[in-house]
């Protein structure tokens, strides 16, 4: 017997998000626009303030709006062509969809560690090092070290010289960031974050001395130990 997966119904806000997001797309909303304020997004789209409220609140924290003190909320610079996804599934942060996330890095990352490791150009390893170092630096003065983790790993897919698979990668970048930044902060000690350190090291040591085998079993390992910390500390 066939298993149906039920269908999720979108929250108010996921959709005034989806709506926005939408306006950005076709162009009716551009780069150092001023959105209505609260109130009057509440009248147009007919919902509570507090719906308005969380929409602007995800989509500032996904990079899209910023808050000006005592303008307004504005649209930052962008590039229309990222948000191909719905909203909806960048609002991740519950377990299901990080859960899901995570299967479609391991898909995808696993196979390209051991790609860059066989086709790297020497001028592809500064991006990476370059990103453990800022990790490093990250620990040192105890942020959390979320941008730098993201951009370790899309130099490292782009050190594969696979464009459709780094098209692949920077389609879901944005979710990956969001999804790094809460992750983080969740596994936020010194011993999480000299771990992620670590193996963030391994992974280019394999790549560097082109061993493709052992490029991928450290981006799996990498990835597991991620998967086992969230679902320990989630429990």
């Amino acid at each position: 017997m066939v298993e149906y997966k039920p269908i999720r119904s979108k929250k108010i806000y996921e959709q005034v998000a989806d709506s926005l997001l939408e306006s950005l797309k076709n162009g009716t909303l551009k780069s150092g626009d001023k959105l209505d304020s609260v109130e009057v997004l509440a009248k147009n789209f007919n919902v509570g303030r507090s719906a308005i409220r969380e929409s602007l609140s995800a989509l500032r924290a996904m990079g899209i709006l910023e808050m000006r003190q005592g303008e307004g909320t504005y649209v930052k610079s962008f590039d229309a062509s990222r948000f191909s996804l719905p909203v909806s599934v960048a609002f991740l942060m519950k377990s299901e969809d990080l859960q899901e996330l995570l299967e479609v890095r391991k898909i995808l990352e696993v196979g390209a560690a051991g790609a860059a490791a066989a086709s790297y150009k020497s001028e592809d390893l500064s991006p990476m090092r370059d990103a453990i170092g800022k990790m490093e630096e990250a620990k040192g003065s105890g942020e959390i070290g979320d941008q730098a983790d993201l951009a370790f790993h899309m130099a490292l897919v782009k050190a594969s010289h696979n464009q459709m698979l780094i098209n692949l990668m920077n389609s879901v970048s944005e979710i990956m960031m969001q999804a790094m930044r809460e992750t983080r902060k969740l596994l936020h000690t010194p011993e999480g974050t000299e771990r992620l350190l670590q193996e963030h090291q391994r992974i280019l040591d394999a790549i560097e001395t082109r061993d493709e085998e052992k490029a991928r079993e450290a981006m799996l390992a990498h990835l597991n130990n991620v998967e086992e910390s969230l679902a320990n500390f989630m429990k």
